[in-house]
């Protein structure tokens, strides 16, 4: 199975500096394979065959601790997880010039509809979906600083929470699927191994 980790808070102001050819080697002393890293705010594709999300998450968080003396929270979403939440992100969502779409993925404890009771967002400005896993955003660049948007910074919600904007999201789903094809020509090669003799 593909997952991804996503870090929280590292590589931000000079804050938790985290180098990615370090990290990449932690997860795979981890045990974890096919291990890919996308930009240093900590995002890392990895399959595994065995543990759950919530394993995966301790394993790789005492991991980080290990080998960076830093205390990470990781969030880990299989591949179903991360096609499901870009099943609802709407095609028309962008991150640029004119409008800033951002997903926020959220740790298990408020992973529930409700969470938009929380968020301290004007109604009538931008527009919000919850999907199970994450709250997708999105704002007018003219309306960012009305939104409400930065009052979220802070709290303890956005404590329970790591933020990506779409173009990250879309990046990271489009290297989960191609570690899903490595992972699957892998599994092949290894349950043919006559045929690859033959060949």
């Amino acid at each position: 199975m593909i997952y991804i980790a996503l870090l929280r808070g590292i590589n931000v102001g000079g804050n938790n500096k985290i180098e990615m050819k370090k990290l990449k080697q932690t997860f795979e002393n981890a045990g974890l394979g096919h291990v890919t890293t996308y930009i240093n705010s900590g995002n890392i594709i990895f399959s595994s065959q065995t543990q759950s999300n919530q394993e995966l998450s301790l394993i790789l968080e005492q991991a980080i601790l290990e080998d960076f003396s830093l205390p990470i929270r990781v969030i880990v979403r299989n591949m179903k997880e991360i096609q499901s939440i870009m099943e609802a992100l709407p095609n028309e969502w962008s991150n640029d010039t004119q409008m800033k779409s951002d997903v926020m993925f959220l740790w298990d404890e408020i992973n529930d509809i409700s969470v938009l009771d929380k968020l301290p967002l004007k109604t009538g400005i931008g527009h919000v979906i919850y999907t199970t896993g994450a709250v997708l955003y999105s704002v007018s660049k003219e309306q960012v600083t009305k939104s409400g948007l930065a009052k979220l910074v802070g709290t303890k919600l956005y404590q329970q929470m790591t933020v990506r904007n779409v173009n990250t999201t879309r990046q990271i789903y489009k290297l989960m699927q191609m570690a899903e094809q490595e992972e699957l020509r892998d599994t092949s090669s290894d349950r043919n191994p006559k045929a690859i003799l033959e060949e």
